[in-house]
């Protein structure tokens, strides 16, 4: 409970004018490629399906006080933009709130700040590409950069953890684990392959990353969730980027996953993961299936976080220290 008096805003003036000139900077980067600026839907009828991700909902008064669906903050507005790629929209571009209900602490916001764009007839590596170029266009002189660094996911973490993860046991990385100073590990993880993965990557690989210059890891372990296509060459893994700067993880990216039958199996073993673990079962989307099953050009799509981003160029040491109102005084 708070009694209402502590109103100030945790974020000096600075930090609000760094936000505005990052802004700008980012609709001044996508305005001179003819990348379209969009808005979508914060409610929607579906939410997401990860496990991974909580949504918060609400539900909606019809006229005359009649009770009507349950709708969804969204996640990541990622499935109302492919519904427009599919409209033909082209390359597109959003800047968003995005919500994740779980997600409180020193580098999250339950309510935080997304930068989303899909490129049309891009590879993953062409989209690499193009946010080095970014980072290097808003990041400047406050925090100089050098060039980027790229990693493929198994050669990384079996530099830095000693196993590999396409083909090692959970009971090797038990054993990698222990050896690593993280005896806690086993019994967190089990016989989980993706917990395994996930707690190594983020405890070992990551702090290491995106020192002085961003750091890609892309072609991820399919085991992972994604919505990403399998590379053609290797089903063990999804065509997946992730890119570091500072120890934060930024952003997100995909060549995306067009085939609609092989996203709804996706939703299902989501669906189907979650009622094992008691989790809310949000309805599919059907309108992004309907849309793919349209045909979703070919793409390729990623999400960075301008609070984190935002961090690093104001030298901050937590999320609130560049939010107006963190959610503590929303």
């Amino acid at each position: 409970m708070t009694d209402g008096t502590n109103w100030m805003p945790t974020c000096p003036l600075g930090a609000l004018r760094k936000r505005a000139k990052l802004l700008a900077a980012v609709r001044r980067f996508f305005a001179g490629r003819g990348i379209l600026e969009v808005e979508t839907p914060l409610l929607c009828r579906s939410g997401v399906t990860d496990p991974h991700l909580q949504a918060f909902t609400t539900r909606i008064r019809l006229p005359g006080a009649r009770p009507g669906p349950e709708l969804y903050l969204q996640t990541s507005p990622e499935f109302a933009m492919k519904r427009l790629l599919v409209a033909g929209s082209g390359s597109i571009y959003q800047i968003c709130k995005a919500f994740r209900n779980e997600e409180s602490g020193r580098h999250h916001n339950p309510e935080f700040t997304l930068l989303e764009w899909y490129r049309v007839g891009y590879s993953l590596f062409e989209l690499i590409d193009e946010i080095e170029a970014l980072f290097a266009e808003l990041c400047g002189e406050d925090l100089p950069l050098q060039a980027a660094e790229r990693f493929a996911y198994a050669d990384i973490f079996e530099r830095q953890v000693g196993a590999d993860p396409l083909t090692a046991t959970p009971a090797e990385f038990a054993a990698r684990a222990r050896a690593l100073g993280l005896p806690e590990a086993e019994a967190l993880c089990g016989e989980d392959r993706s917990l395994w993965l996930d707690l190594l990557f983020s405890h070992v690989v990551q702090p290491r990353l995106g020192r002085g210059r961003a750091s890609f890891v892309y072609d991820y372990p399919a085991c992972l969730p994604s919505l990403a296509r399998k590379r053609p060459d290797d089903p063990r893994v999804v065509e997946r980027v992730e890119v570091f700067l500072g120890g934060l993880e930024l952003g997100n990216g995909f060549h995306e996953l067009a085939d609609a039958d092989e996203q709804e199996e996706r939703f299902e073993r989501d669906l189907a993961l979650r009622r094992r673990q008691g989790l809310p079962l949000p309805p599919k989307d059907g309108r992004l299936l309907a849309a793919l099953r349209a045909g979703l050009p070919d793409c390729s799509g990623v999400a960075i976080g301008l609070d984190r981003l935002l961090m690093l160029l104001a030298r901050a040491d937590s999320i609130g220290e560049v939010l107006v109102f963190p959610i503590e005084r929303a």
